[in-house]
């Protein structure tokens, strides 16, 4: 090498050619690892951001089967381009969902040194918690001394006959009223609730607007199932314990937890009551800071 350079130096004419050539050199094998690098970081991201959709998505239906987390996974693994690339989907504990992909990235100038693709490998973890924090609440609540079992049918709201208290099992999110009342049992409650909010109860039968509420939640899911994503029959209500009371009537409550039920029928006409089927269901809600309960309603957490 020192004579090379020797002989270059001693050589004046075609010197600079000769460098600027392996310089030029030099800087296109930099810039062809650096394009393989980049294009190897987009595609692990974008493997790992399906990962992570696909867990999840698919953690959802851990309260169904695996059949269902199945679907989801694929249906999401197919929009992202990746089908070809899941190595495993996995249901742990009746509680987490392991997704694992894989697939071989090619390269543009490695190639040149022996080098054609590497092979890249992702995974992604999501489970089920009980639901700490919520938005989308019914102003509807079951206390949480009553044992709830899944598939069971539950009173959710006592009709005239049954209260001598002046409560019908009716909550006040949105301060007392019967239209605001309505409101949230048509379209659920726009502003989060978390355990140990305390809520104040209405007293009232509201037997219009409960009606109302009721009969658009049905009409607008006719032939839906219990395990339909957004079938309206599905109510998010409040796990209660007492917390303020005078006399024999409870003044407000506060919330423990939360729980799922669904409507299995419109209301009749000389009917005031509410009643749902108890089932488990995974939803937009979030962990809480705190241990929660588990009422059958949960939220998603990427664990890995």
């Amino acid at each position: 090498m020192k004579r090379f350079f020797r002989v270059l130096k001693s050589r004046e004419n075609g010197n600079a050619v000769v460098l600027v050539a392996i310089a030029m050199g030099g800087i296109l094998t930099l810039a062809g690892l650096v394009i393989d690098g980049g294009h190897l970081f987009m595609s692990k991201s974008h493997l790992q951001k399906t990962a992570n959709a696909a867990a999840l998505s698919g953690a959802q239906e851990i309260v169904n089967d695996q059949d269902d987390v199945d679907s989801v996974v694929n249906h999401v693994l197919e929009s992202h381009g990746e089908t070809e690339s899941l190595l495993q989907s996995t249901v742990e504990n009746n509680q987490e969902l392991h997704v694992e992909l894989e697939k071989e990235v090619p390269l543009f100038f490695s190639p040149l040194f022996g080098m054609g693709h590497i092979r890249v490998n992702v995974d992604a973890k999501a489970g089920l918690y009980p639901m700490g924090e919520a938005k989308g609440v019914v102003p509807l609540g079951i206390d949480e001394s009553v044992p709830l079992y899944y598939g069971e049918t539950y009173q959710l709201k006592v009709d005239a006959g049954d209260s001598t208290s002046g409560n019908f099992g009716v909550l006040a999110l949105e301060g007392p009223g019967a239209k605001s009342y309505e409101e949230s049992l048509t379209y659920g409650f726009d502003e989060k609730l978390k355990v140990g909010d305390i809520v104040s109860t209405q007293t009232g039968n509201i037997a219009g607007p409960t009606r109302n509420g009721i009969d658009y939640r049905v009409t607008n899911c006719p032939d839906g199932e219990v395990n339909q994503r957004d079938c309206s029959r599905v109510m998010l209500v409040i796990v209660y314990k007492p917390y303020s009371q005078s006399s024999n009537q409870l003044k407000s409550v506060e919330i423990t937890g939360f729980a799922y039920f669904y409507i299995t029928e419109p209301m009749a006409q000389n009917d005031d009551s509410i009643s749902g089927i108890f089932i488990k269901r995974a939803g937009a809600g979030t962990v809480g800071e705190e241990a929660t309960p588990d009422r059958g309603a949960y939220a998603i957490r990427l664990i890995e």
